[in-house]
């Protein structure tokens, strides 16, 4: 028999992508595709440069989620934000502070949008919308598709930013077992899906700092599909976890992977962003000890020695107590503490101590953290 012959990732990329433009095609011609969607994700920058990114797709109609929501309904929901049909190639305009910017969607529709801000201008608030216009006629009676994006610029006195994961470290994932990370996923909505005891208080806590005030920045980094981002966009604003940049991923087939970025040079690549965005800023990092976490942020210390102030890392997994524990001695040697953590009143009364939030902030966690234990047991 002649030896088998991989077949290159490049051609199994680019047959994806005649395979999508020729659904695509068929969906407009067949009148299956009835409307369109701008999908901004929120953006980030300073005075210099903002970014802001997103995509153009076929408006899946999910909407927002109930608690009633029966189970078959959620895991059509996720279905759908997994069947996406996007729309390459497609210009759009983004409009802010009265100038015109322009972008195209990639392959993958995604968009990019780089803007520069008018040096004169002050910004009264932390955030700011972008006004965003697609150009091209794509379907028929297409109409006018306008959507607004909301970026983070910083505003007043920052004493510190912060750097989350998500996925078991905010909410319970199970991202170690398979079976019940993926029944987590599709089974449950935004309502259902309950964060840790006590993480939106101690989240707040750390948005005011030690001063009180709403100033210091958070920035939400995980290694979920961008597939994923209403649902935790709206998972944040139920459970009243501070707004901040989401920052995930694609996951689909590239021209050199069959998975685009790994779950660690995804993270490292978002953080590094962030910190040279914000360069003067010292930053937290939030993770947990299920995945690489404790790895990806010696990486970033080493990288950046002296930005970052601390590493809180959650507690999830027995098995990786000594792995983290060698870490941790690496981190001290580098001036940096990390500390396992198990629950968010831990974190919050060591975050206390060092002055980085108020008493009352740790009253109010611990209420939470007690309330949030009865309301769990009781679903």
């Amino acid at each position: 028999m002649p030896p088998k012959r991989n077949i290159p990732l490049t051609i199994l990329y680019e047959t994806k992508l005649a395979l999508n433009q020729a659904v695509l095609w068929t969906w407009i011609k067949l009148g299956w595709v009835k409307s369109l969607k701008i999908v901004p994700y929120e953006g980030f920058g300073n005075e210099k440069e903002i970014l802001l990114v997103g995509r153009v797709i076929r408006d899946n109609r999910v909407g927002p989620s109930n608690p009633e929501d029966s189970v078959w309904r959620n895991i059509n929901k996720m279905r759908r934000r997994f069947m996406s049909v996007v729309i390459p190639g497609v210009e759009l305009k983004a409009e802010f502070q009265g100038q015109e910017y322009f972008a195209r969607t990639d392959e993958e529709g995604y968009f990019e949008f780089k803007i520069h801000p008018k040096k004169s201008i002050e910004f009264p608030s932390r955030w700011q919308q972008i006004e965003l216009t697609l150009m091209d006629q794509v379907i028929r009676n297409q109409g006018e598709i306008k959507a607004c994006g909301d970026v983070f610029l910083p505003v007043g006195n920052i004493d510190y930013g912060i750097i989350s994961d998500i996925d078991d470290t905010i909410i319970p994932t199970g991202a170690m077992r398979m079976t019940e990370m993926l029944k987590t996923t599709f089974a449950k909505n935004a309502h259902t899906r309950v964060p840790f005891p006590g993480v939106s208080a101690f989240y707040r806590a750390l948005q005011n700092g030690s001063d009180g005030v709403e100033s210091n920045p958070l920035f939400y980094v995980s290694s979920s599909p961008w597939n994923l981002y209403d649902f935790l966009h709206e998972l944040l604003q139920i459970h009243h976890i501070p707004k901040g940049p989401l920052m995930l991923r694609d996951i689909g087939l590239s021209r050199t992977e069959l998975i685009s970025g790994s779950h660690s040079e995804h993270k490292l690549e978002q953080i590094r962003h962030i910190l040279s965005t914000y360069s003067q800023i010292p930053f937290m990092l939030i993770g947990d000890s299920g995945q690489e976490d404790p790895t990806i942020y010696l990486q970033v210390v080493r990288e950046f020695p002296g930005r970052i102030l601390m590493i809180f890392i959650r507690d999830v997994h027995s098995s990786r107590h000594a792995s983290v524990e060698k870490i941790s001695k690496q981190l001290n040697g580098l001036g940096v503490e990390m500390l396992l953590v198990k629950n968010t009143l831990e974190a919050s009364q060591y975050a206390l101590a060092k002055g980085w939030v108020l008493e009352e902030d740790l009253v109010d966690i611990a209420q939470e953290k007690v309330k949030n234990e009865v309301e769990n047991d009781q679903v």
